[in-house]
């Protein structure tokens, strides 16, 4: 089998990545840099000997005119985040951090904000644009899948969620070009959830 520039090769060589995650430890910042490491930095260091651009990857900005489908998909959730925190589980869950004080929540947000910049570049990027450049839906459902699957531990309705989550996530990517849309809907959506559980 050729190896070079193989999209199956990088996904198949990518996977043990999310287990390296899954059983990373220590606090919020410490995770963040693993997520980095392991999510963004090494299978990015792969994919470039694998042959693969980071263009080909979706590491890049891309069509700036699609992000405002992410804008848009921001605002439409905000009754959908509201709702959020009417679930017992999801106030108790959420924020993930302590924090002692407004300029600590905003730094914490940040760290936040790597992990899921990482997050993103992985299943929305790495995963997703090379096996969809053979097959859209074959790439789509092949970063879903492992995507809804490290989210078993959080709240039951996560799991649901971010499988339908993981496939409008890849659409507005793929339009896009670039993984930097989902991250920030992704992002922004989870910085506002967060405000919303301090607050209501």
């Amino acid at each position: 089998m050729k190896l070079r520039r193989n999209p199956y090769v990088l996904y198949a060589l990518s996977l043990p990545f999310i287990i390296a995650v899954r059983y990373s430890g220590g606090g919020l910042f410490l995770w963040a840099g693993y997520n980095v490491l392991f999510y963004f930095a090494l299978p990015l260091v792969l994919a470039y000997a694998l042959g693969f651009e980071r263009g080909e990857l979706g590491v890049r900005a891309g069509r700036l005119s699609e992000y405002r489908w992410a804008l848009f998909l921001f605002i439409a959730t905000i009754p959908l985040s509201i709702y959020g925190t009417t679930i017992p589980s999801m106030k108790e869950y959420y924020p993930i951090f302590e924090y002692s004080g407004p300029l600590d929540f905003i730094v914490k947000e940040l760290a936040v904000g790597v992990i899921m910049f990482a997050h993103e570049a992985f299943y929305r990027g790495i995963l997703l644009f090379p096996l969809a450049r053979r097959n859209e839906w074959l790439g789509i459902l092949a970063q879903d899948v492992p995507y809804a699957l490290v989210h078993i531990g959080k709240p039951g309705i996560e799991v649901p969620y971010s499988f339908v989550a993981g496939i409008v996530f890849a659409k507005l990517d793929l339009r896009a070009g670039s993984f930097l849309p989902s991250f920030l809907l992704h992002w922004l959506g989870s910085v506002l959830f967060d405000v919303l559980c301090v607050l209501l």
